[in-house]
């Protein structure tokens, strides 16, 4: 399993939200590129990017800066955060992004999704981020009228072939992932899933790990690394240890 350290960028540092409330916001960094180095030092052989400006704003933001990430970390890159078009696709693709997460649109414009998929197949990577079971988009801020397996399972349809599952009520809480939910959206979609949200102890990767059955391929953690609960190394041989290869 893949052990994706989280940066979360908002005014040019590296922040964490507090289950993704805006007002709610710790500041870790003043530096991302200095972190994105840190976790590459710590073992990292992925690293997992959202632009929160960009998914408040609805617009891209930050890209400059999401480019001296990418080509300073030497290693694959997943970036989200208010992409909601196929230029903003290409953007963060020509930046340097292995994969580009949507998320609002996928709600707002299932076709988008489908022509994305079909031109840059495993470069695109849908985040369904749920509350209580529906799903939240334009950073989080407003709940749509669509249940999270239900999207999961017209994601797969639409061509998507992996997807980001957050629980946004364990999201930076260290509260412990939501196994459940987790198992039954992968069961639904068919697709590998990246977990996130709430991880607090080795323990969570291990229970996650033991999810792989069901299509479980990652974990993006923020929050308990920031705070020190474990290391990378520690986290990264929960996960399975190992050399971590391209998913």
């Amino acid at each position: 399993m893949i052990v994706f350290p989280a940066i979360d960028l908002r005014g040019g540092r590296c922040v964490r939200l507090y289950q993704g409330r805006p007002t709610a916001e710790t500041v870790y960094s003043e530096d991302p590129v200095e972190v994105a180095k840190m976790w590459v030092r710590e073992g990292a052989s992925w690293l997992h990017i959202v632009d929160l400006d960009g998914a408040f704003e609805g617009r891209r933001k930050n890209l400059s800066l999401i480019r001296e990430i990418i080509i300073a970390a030497g290693i694959p890159v997943q970036v989200g955060g208010g992409v909601r078009s196929l230029d903003d696709i290409e953007a963060l693709l020509t930046a340097g992004a292995a994969r580009v997460i949507l998320g609002t649109v996928a709600v707002t414009d299932p076709t988008l999704v489908a022509e994305a998929c079909a031109k840059y197949g495993e470069a695109i990577v849908v985040g369904v981020d749920c509350r209580d079971g529906w799903v939240a988009t334009k950073g989080w801020t407003e709940t749509s009228n669509r249940r999270g397996v239900e999207m999961a399972r017209e994601l797969a349809r639409l061509g998507v072939k992996r997807l980001i599952y957050t629980d946004i009520s364990r999201d930076g809480t260290l509260k412990g992932p939501n196994l459940e939910a987790i198992r039954e959206v992968a069961l639904a979609c068919g697709l590998p899933v990246i977990a996130s949200g709430g991880v607090a102890s080795l323990e969570d990767i291990v229970a996650l790990r033991e999810l792989k059955p069901y299509g479980i391929e990652g974990v993006i953690i923020g929050q308990a690394l920031y705070q020190g609960k474990f290391s990378l190394a520690e986290a990264i041989k929960a996960a399975g240890g190992g050399r971590q290869e391209l998913c």
